[in-house]
């Protein structure tokens, strides 16, 4: 089943709205990189959107790249380079301090590019440096029912539907709603992972699993072996 997404304004070919997540605020990350990024340090943000948390790191005093299939997306990105391109394909020239992958896109579907992602991360952070990785961990997964969410001031995010298609494999429609009256969906699917399941992909492109970085375990910090 193909990602997909409905409601006003632009959105993006994985199904993302792009007027939505303008509205989304930080949520803890800017501190995450903080935490393991040296002051002034370099961090390439890969699905770096409309920069919620580029913006943030920005003002923080970093020099970010932000990455981005999506133009529509990226134009809204300030004080950032940006770089417009899937993140499996990535290519640069220099290696940062911290390279983050957010927005669970570890959880894909598809073995081939979740190894594709990592190793996005792999090649293009520094020797010592660190991998800040947000997935759903199985227990996550396990918790997923229709109508669960959170509100954030004037945003509600609610699970609309979910259904485990085949084993291990969840397709699932979420409902974004601003100040009652807008209305968005993104439909999207997602595999469940064990710790196990993510630690050995880290292993396959040279990365190892440090530790989970928030209570919720949806936050990891990896680094690169040492040789």
């Amino acid at each position: 089943m193909r990602n997909s997404g409905t409601g006003p304004g632009p959105i993006t070919p994985d199904g993302s709205p792009v007027d939505f997540y303008l509205r989304l605020k930080p949520n803890g990350e800017p501190e995450l990189v903080e935490g393991v990024t040296p002051p002034g340090g370099s961090v390439l943000e890969l699905g770096a959107g409309v920069g919620r948390v580029t913006h943030p790191l920005v003002e923080r005093g970093f020099s970010v790249v932000a990455v981005d299939e999506s133009a529509e997306m990226l134009e809204r990105v300030r004080g950032a380079r940006t770089v417009l391109g899937r993140v499996e394909e990535l290519r640069l020239t220099e290696r940062f301090d911290t390279v983050m992958l957010a927005s669970q896109l570890v959880n894909t579907v598809h073995d081939g590019d979740r190894r594709a992602l990592l190793a996005a991360c792999a090649r293009h952070v520094k020797p010592g440096g660190a991998v800040l990785i947000q997935w759903i961990p199985a227990e996550g997964h396990d918790r997923w029912h229709v109508g669960m969410g959170r509100e954030e001031g004037d945003i509600t995010i609610t699970m609309a539907a979910v259904d485990e298609v085949s084993p291990g494999v969840f397709h699932a429609t979420m409902r974004y709603t601003y100040g009652g009256d807008r209305v968005w969906t993104q439909s999207f699917s997602s595999r469940r992972l064990t710790d196990d399941d993510l630690a050995a992909d880290l292993a396959a492109e040279g990365l190892r699993l440090e530790r989970f970085l928030t209570e919720d375990r949806t936050w990891l910090l990896a680094a690169p072996f040492t040789m």
